[in-house]
């Protein structure tokens, strides 16, 4: 596997090592409070899906890790091996006043690709399939409803699993953060993975690109009139 080898590369050249620069953003990261929601997702490599997701608006934090099989605290290699149920996943945490599960849901689908049901791009194996982990019926109403759009947009039928949640144990940490600790070997690996020549193909010409539902915008407006009333 590309990733793999991308990744005993990056161990024997410069393991744990990244810029000050990246450490400190890092160390930044906004708290985490009780009214923000969390959300787990697998889409192939979680490089890629954590960098990608944490560029959404509303989105607090993201973290790589592991989800979906039945040992525990799994190792990085462990679950590459593909023998322990688990899938490459990410842990979202998101503030509900400003985005909404499903807009996020909007944003998984466009960072994946929903038609392939033997990994993700150049990662093949079952512990890097596409999956929605729901935490209750009003998640997994919403992740139904969505792939069924999705379906329709993309005319085929979607592969991307629907998993009850499970225990989500993060990552090692030479993981959390990977696009920013290693840039060069990050964009080497995204570019010869080919994750974005194929979501072009997928999204390019379709019209789900994240709409933003009434309820976000209903928020939105309150926001502008409190700001108002205030000046």
């Amino acid at each position: 596997m590309r990733k793999l080898a991308v990744m005993v590369m990056a161990v024997l050249v410069s393991f744990g090592i990244y810029t000050a620069k990246a450490e400190d953003a890092m160390k930044k990261e906004p708290a985490v409070t009780e009214n923000h929601k969390t959300a787990v997702f697998a889409g192939g490599c979680f490089w890629c899906l954590e960098s990608d997701l944490k560029e959404v608006e509303g989105v607090i934090s993201v973290y790589s890790g592991y989800s979906g099989g039945n040992i525990a605290d799994p190792s990085y290699e462990m679950v590459s091996s593909g023998t322990t149920g688990h899938l490459e996943a990410v842990e979202v945490t998101y503030d509900p006043e400003k985005i909404s599960y499903e807009t996020l849901l909007d944003y998984f689908w466009q960072n994946v690709d929903p038609l392939d049901e033997g990994g993700q791009f150049c990662d093949r194996g079952d512990q890097y399939r596409a999956a929605i982990f729901y935490a209750d019926d009003a998640e997994k109403a919403a992740a139904e409803k969505s792939r069924d759009h999705v379906a329709e947009v993309l005319g085929e039928e979607v592969k991307t699993l629907l998993l009850e949640s499970k225990a989500f144990y993060r990552a090692e940490d030479y993981h959390q953060g990977y696009s920013k600790k290693n840039p060069i070997r990050y964009k080497y690996y995204r570019q010869s993975c080919g994750r974005d020549r194929r979501m072009k193909e997928l999204w390019e010409e379709k019209d789900i690109n994240a709409p933003v539902p009434a309820q976000d915008e209903a928020v939105q407006e309150d926001k502008a009139e409190e700001k108002s009333g205030t000046e």
